[in-house]
């Protein structure tokens, strides 16, 4: 079926018919894609590890939680709650609702450190092109599906992911694919269990639930699952976001972002319904937002906009784009983008199914492309849709963090990074130690890591950054100062190199 779309001699049905082909001889190379991207990844994040470019902001407050995890206690991330200023016991889950975290937890038991995050994501995004090689192998056969996995595995927004630490974004594009996936294939009670699982992995996850359920109200005969999606993912937004975090200990408007257009939910909904016009302002404000977005389909071919599975992303990513609040949301960078990665890839593939298959597939053959498309040999014409998603996923790579895996200084330790060891080597075991931001992830395992910010947290070890501006301070002069206050308070400098300072008040 999918050969005879692809020559365009077939209509595009809503769901291509029967399962994804499983030929064995397809398996090897859909496991070694799997294993290079996991390889791959776990290098990138584990060597940006060794070089000092993770955070403690956020790489130590899932470190901490798993750990807690781990010790069967409550995932408490103390460097979360003193800083953040809920106090020292404070729950991840009153940050954001991720319960699926704890199915981390006994690697925790192998391996007692943040590495064992990084390793973790890197295999929970390399999965996530199984179900998306079975989406592609019913649209387009088995050795097509193959180049729509790498297109993913070599995606931008997966790559910043990866650059930033570890997140709770690991797990969506693996269950958001199986989601789409299996429903595709008929299987609907796995559909369920994976968005049931996607309801524990953060809690605005319900937004994605309700824009898969709005793909299913527009289809006929799946109205009413589309409805019961919907419902289901506004109810669990819903009392995810205004009741559990409260629950365990945190602030319900923590993350209120929409200051532009009303100081609550019931105030934005009416602003917005009186006045719908001011959310083309808000999108386009500022305009890095309409970058992002630009990027997000552009490197698949805008092909996501010819397919309804396109507005299963849009809640999500109207959730950051309207915001006026928290710049990183809207940014290229960090690992938002990796929330939708999947369900764009899979509607690039649906768009361009449809696409070869429909009216537009006439045209192009009679237009000049289409002239020279018929030059080529016969059994490569049905591969041209997914090699060109892969060429815009390729496109891409130099100029996002997989492209730094090329830069030799990733490899080798400059002096700056050598006093860093140095200074973390300082430290003494099980010490209570204020680091700055990118010296956090070295000491996670041993000590029991808070930020080293602006107020004075008496911690008997401090380790101080005046050679670079770190987060969360304003200035390079600021983070001097504060070593300064800190002297004077009775700290003494026991190692200084490379712009590192070590204090201790014995």
């Amino acid at each position: 079926m999918a050969e005879a779309v692809a020559a365009g001699r077939a209509t595009v049905p809503e769901t291509p018919a029967g399962p994804a082909p499983g030929r064995p001889r397809h398996v090897p190379a859909l496991a070694a894609l799997v294993t290079l991207s996991a390889l791959l990844y776990a290098a990138s994040s584990l060597l940006r590890m060794r070089a000092f470019q993770a955070s403690t902001y956020d790489l130590v407050i899932f470190d901490q939680a798993l750990r807690s995890y781990s010790r069967f206690g409550a995932p408490v991330a103390m460097v979360k709650g003193v800083h953040n200023g809920f106090g020292p016991d404070f729950s991840v889950l009153g940050d954001h609702f991720s319960p699926i975290l704890a199915v981390l937890a006994p690697l925790y038991w192998l391996h007692d450190g943040p590495e064992t995050l990084l390793v973790a994501q890197a295999v929970l995004f390399a999965l996530a092109a199984v179900p998306i090689w079975r989406y592609a192998a019913r649209r387009f056969g088995p050795s097509s599906a193959h180049l729509v996995a790498g297109a993913y595995a070599l995606s931008w927004p997966v790559a910043e992911a990866l650059a930033f630490d570890f997140h709770e974004a690991a797990f969506v594009p693996l269950l958001s694919a199986l989601l789409v996936e299996r429903y595709d294939a008929g299987r609907r009670v796995q559909a369920a269990a994976a968005a049931l699982a996607l309801l524990m992995v953060k809690e605005d996850m319900g937004l994605l639930l309700v824009g898969f359920g709005l793909v299913l109200l527009a289809r006929r005969g799946e109205r009413r699952a589309g409805a019961g999606y919907a419902a289901a993912g506004l109810v669990a937004a819903w009392a995810s976001s205004r009741v559990l975090i409260s629950l365990f200990g945190g602030d319900n408007d923590y993350y209120w972002a929409y200051g532009s257009l009303g100081d609550d939910m019931a105030g934005a909904a009416v602003h917005v319904l009186t006045r719908p016009w001011i959310l083309f302002g808000t999108l386009g404000s500022p305009p890095i937002k309409l970058l992002t977005m630009a990027l997000l389909v552009l490197p698949l071919l805008l092909l996501p906009l010819r397919s309804p599975l396109v507005v299963a992303a849009l809640p999500l990513l109207a959730e950051r784009m309207l915001a006026d609040r928290f710049a990183n949301w809207w940014e290229p960078r960090y690992h938002y983008n990796a929330f939708i990665v999947a369900i764009l890839v899979m509607a690039a593939v649906d768009g361009a199914y449809r696409l070869r298959g429909g009216r537009a597939s006439a045209v192009l053959r009679r237009a000049r492309p289409g002239a020279v498309l018929r030059r080529l040999p016969r059994r490569l014409r049905p591969h041209l849709p997914a090699a060109a998603l892969l060429a815009g996923a390729a496109v891409t790579v130099p100029f996002f963090a997989l492209g730094d895996l090329a830069d030799p200084d990733l490899y080798r330790r400059d002096a700056r990074d050598r006093a860093a060891a140095a200074a973390v080597a300082a430290v003494p075991d099980d010490a209570l130690v204020e680091t700055a931001n990118n010296l956090g992830p070295a000491l996670s395992a041993r000590t029991r890591v808070l930020l080293w910010d602006r107020e004075p947290r008496r911690a008997p070890w401090v380790v101080a950054d005046i050679g670079r501006h770190t987060f969360p301070f304003k200035s390079l002069d600021e983070q001097r100062r504060r070593v300064d206050a800190l002297v004077a308070e009775g700290y003494r400098p026991v190692f200084r190199q490379g712009g590192y300072i070590v204090l201790t008040r014995r």
